[in-house]
């Protein structure tokens, strides 16, 4: 009941989760859904065994010479799904047979050492039955009787350091055992904290996963509220989006005619300005002309007096009278032809605003965002209460789910789980203080025997005499002796019984390591789990079909363990989608279908636009018609660029001064040199300030800039007028018949924007179920602890090192029995010796009692 009520509770945190979506690309404005909130689970799955690690390396090493092959995946699976009889003749099957020879090759390294082993357990105390028989029959060294040695002092040397050393080795296993012990002690005792950690941690799964959910669903409320925000704001939304695409043709066509109206009033200034510049120019050219016309007239009549007809003087007046036609104005401005009628046509022009038309048409056309909000209000009622239903439907769904139920049963089961655990475990502790008491009951025995070797070493070292003959020796050397022998005998009582247990703990921790330790690391005992029949032989996937009721889905205890240990979602991790349509239980895309029907149901009427009427448009043809382009340029700059008289008036006064000094003094160099006065006095007074004074500089600019613009305003003016006229009639013809496409163009796109929103919605769901919701690290941690922690680490690993530790001192129990016998021989009191007497025939012996 526990185990189906989890299921639920599991199956559950994936049902929010709908069918992936596409996305719409480019993305929308991206949404902040936050952090799904999510506690920090306190189990750490590792173990760290500090210093006694190195023995457990050690005894790895060991286990990996005994037992080098990989683990046997095909043979186990093989074993698993062979079917064996209880008669004869189904183990002499030849596949059977097969496999049980492939098994004995795998076990060979198992099988030779515990066979090993129990020659050990068998022999043993038969050799220690027999050596005491044959030392009660005074032989094997039982006689009390040593024969006299040239080399007995190096051989006691020598079986002392030996019997030493190997008291030493098994001086170093003991330790490693009761270190071993020890330390599964330890970790039983403290084992309460990391099972409590694990309790904690699934609580936690349990009491978040619904706040995680709500989370999720409450979230529903930001997708909501930006899709209402873009709904609400479907004025600067929509209708700024087909402002803009119109606005490609629209905005052009209105700065065209906006800037064809600033043309007209700058043509008016222009004409202005060459009427006014013409008439102070031509004021005062006029005024020089008069005058250089009078000089000339009073130097014609000099000239013609009857003193220029003499010889010396004939000449040079001929010269002066045919230089009279220079003085003369060069520039004349009032030849020109007026602009009074241009400049009249274009002050009726102006009598109506173009500008301002055009301004009409700029607020016209930037009032489509208030147009949309007026033309869309009703359906965008319609959409509102779409999103608010949706909204209700996932309420209604999250609450009809038992998920209190759910969780208050697993939590029931929790709770009882950890109370067993709680009443149990006072048990466990006291079975291990038994295991721990008969593993040290063990070691105790080798202790008490090294105690005997020790004390016969450190008593015959110390109490041995070498002049001291055999019979003669100390009772401390003595005493030393029967020490040895006393271990030797301890040896032979206890030695059979440590192998026992060596051997059974070799067997089965060994084959704990290898079968399930070092696969679990590696993760090849879950391959071997997801073997296809092989936990039901009916069944494809094991797994899937405890959960589903579905073998066939892909399901398997490497990938759930894998993806739990990630600390990925439950409902990745089971593929609970092959249980649950979320897309039936959570369909979001049936009602965003509603909003998108509703969206493209949009109908935006932009007829009322006028860009530029009918009375704007004839004011551009009347302006195009206006004359301008029949001023004659060229005769205007023509004049401008013309110096203001003909001749410089101060080099021709100068000339004329210097031919009347080649003439006779008298009253005609006299008139002549007079005459020259009077063209430098017009020079200075009018040509000087018709060059340099800024009435007049200005009129010349003003002239020449104002031509210039009006000969480029006029330069095909008919053609620039109608092609703007046409552009805002094509971007009038766009608005009134084309706005159409635009607007379910931008209207497809808004559409696209608000379902993003809730694609972004299901795609954030769908991360998060699968990487944070219900996050199934506390199983995995479940599982670590189990295994990885309380069957590998703690037991598996000291079983190992006790056995690894009992096994080496066992074994060298037989060379210290061997030293310890033939070591005792000279530290024991002997009844007769060898004794040679001088006084007797050379050579000869004598046994002295």
């Amino acid at each position: 009941m526990a185990v189906e009520l989890c299921l639920l509770l599991l199956l559950f945190c994936g049902s929010t989760i709908s069918e992936v979506q596409p996305i719409y690309k480019p993305p929308p404005g991206t949404l902040d859904f936050g952090f799904v909130p999510a506690k920090t689970y306190d189990t750490g799955a590792y173990h760290e065994p500090g210093a006694i690690g190195i023995l457990f390396k050690i005894v790895h090493a060991f286990l990996y010479l005994v037992q080098p092959n990989t683990f046997p995946q095909d043979l186990i699976r093989k074993l698993a799904q062979q079917q064996f009889g209880n008669t004869q003749g189904d183990y002499q099957k030849p596949e059977n047979v097969v496999l049980t020879l492939q098994a004995i090759y795998y076990e060979i390294g198992f099988i030779v050492s515990a066979a090993l082993g129990l020659l050990f357990i068998l022999l043993l105390p038969l050799v220690g039955l027999c050596f005491c028989m044959c030392r009660c029959c005074d032989n094997c060294g039982g006689e009390m009787h040593q024969r006299q040695k040239k080399n007995a002092d190096c051989q006691r040397s020598c079986f002392a350091t030996f019997l030493f050393v190997a008291s030493l080795i098994i001086s170093v296993g003991v330790l490693c055992a009761y270190a071993a012990n020890q330390h599964l002690t330890n970790q039983v005792r403290g084992a309460k904290k990391l099972v409590n950690s694990n309790f904690k941690d699934l609580k936690i799964f349990l009491n978040d996963t619904p706040a995680q959910i709500d989370y999720l669903v409450n979230q529903y409320n930001t997708t909501k509220d930006k899709a209402l925000s873009d709904l609400n704001n479907v004025g600067p939304v929509l209708g700024s989006r087909v402002q803009e695409q119109l606005g490609k043709e629209v905005r052009p066509a209105l700065d065209a005619a906006l800037t064809m109206a600033g043309a007209i009033r700058e043509t008016k200034e222009a004409l202005e300005n060459v009427s006014v510049s013409v008439e102070v120019l031509q004021e005062g050219t006029e005024r020089l002309h008069a005058n250089l016309t009078d000089v000339k007239m009073h130097l014609s009549n000099t000239l013609n007096d009857s003193a220029c007809n003499a010889a010396q003087a004939a000449s040079t007046c001929n010269i002066i009278r045919n230089s009279l036609a220079q003085l003369n104005i060069n520039a004349n401005f009032s030849g020109l032809p007026g602009v009074s009628s241009q400049l009249a046509k274009i002050n009726d022009v102006l009598k109506i605003d173009l500008s301002s038309l055009v301004q009409k048409g700029y607020a016209a056309f930037n009032d489509t965002p208030d147009l949309v909000v007026n033309q869309t209000r009703n359906i965008l009622s319609d959409i509102k209460s779409v999103l608010e239903s949706i909204g209700s439907n996932i309420t209604t769904f999250t609450r009809a789910l038992p998920v209190q139920k759910i969780l208050a049963d697993l939590m029931v089961h929790l709770t009882q789980s950890e109370a067993y655990v709680q009443d149990y475990f006072p048990l466990v502790e006291q079975y291990d203080f038994y295991r721990w008491l008969g593993c040290l009951i063990l070691c105790c025995m080798l202790v008490l025997i090294l105690v005997f070797y020790y004390l016969g070493l450190l008593c015959g070292t110390c109490g041995y005499d070498k002049h001291a003959s055999p019979t003669t020796r100390g009772c401390i050397s003595n005493t030393g002796g029967n020490f040895l022998m006393a271990g030797v005998g301890f040896s032979f009582l206890f030695s059979w019984v440590l192998m026992i247990v060596v051997v059974l703990t070799f067997v089965t921790g060994g084959n704990v390591e290898k079968l399930v330790c070092e696969p679990f690391e590696d993760k090849n005992l879950f391959k071997v789990l997801d073997t296809p029949y092989l936990l039901n032989k009916h069944w494809k996937n094991y797994l899937a079909g405890i959960i589903f009721k579905n073998p066939n889905v892909n399901l398997t205890f490497e990938k759930v363990y894998s993806d739990c240990k990630e600390n990925k979602g439950i409902y990745t991790s089971l593929h609970l989608e092959y249980l649950f349509n979320v897309n039936e239980l959570l369909n979001i895309s049936m009602h965003t279908e509603d909003v998108a029907l509703k969206i493209e149901h949009i109908q935006i009427n932009l007829s009322k636009i006028i860009l530029l009427d009918e009375i704007g448009k004839e004011n551009l043809l009347n302006f195009s018609s206006s004359g301008i382009d029949g001023i004659d340029f060229s005769a205007y700059l023509t004049e401008i660029n013309k110096s203001v008289t003909k001749v410089d008036l101060l080099s021709f006064a100068n000339d004329l001064e210097a031919r009347a000094d080649q003439l006779p003094k008298g009253a005609l160099e006299n008139a002549l040199k007079g005459h020259a006065n009077n063209i430098r006095m017009i020079h200075n007074q009018q040509v000087v300030p018709l060059e340099q004074a800024m009435k007049y500089v200005k009129a010349r600019s003003t002239l020449n800039q104002s031509i210039r613009l009006l000969k480029r305003t006029s330069s095909e003016l008919m053609v620039k007028v109608k092609n703007v006229i046409s552009a805002v009639n094509a971007a009038q013809d766009l608005i009134n018949n084309n706005a159409s496409q635009v607007i379910v163009q931008e209207t497809k796109k808004y559409m696209d924007t608000i379902i993003g929103y809730f694609e972004q919605y299901t795609e954030w769901v769908k991360e998060s179920i699968s990487m944070e919701v219900a996050a199934c690290k506390p199983i995995a941690n479940v599982i670590d602890t189990a295994v990885d922690i309380f069957l590998c680490s703690y037991i598996a690993d000291s079983v190992n090192t006790f056995w690894f530790g009992l096994g080496g001192s066992s074994m060298f129990l037989i060379p210290a029995i061997i030293f310890a016998v033939k070591l005792s021989k000279y530290y024991r009191r002997m009844d007769t010796e060898d004794v040679y007497d001088d006084s007797s025939v050379s050579g000869t012996w004598h046994f002295t009692l």
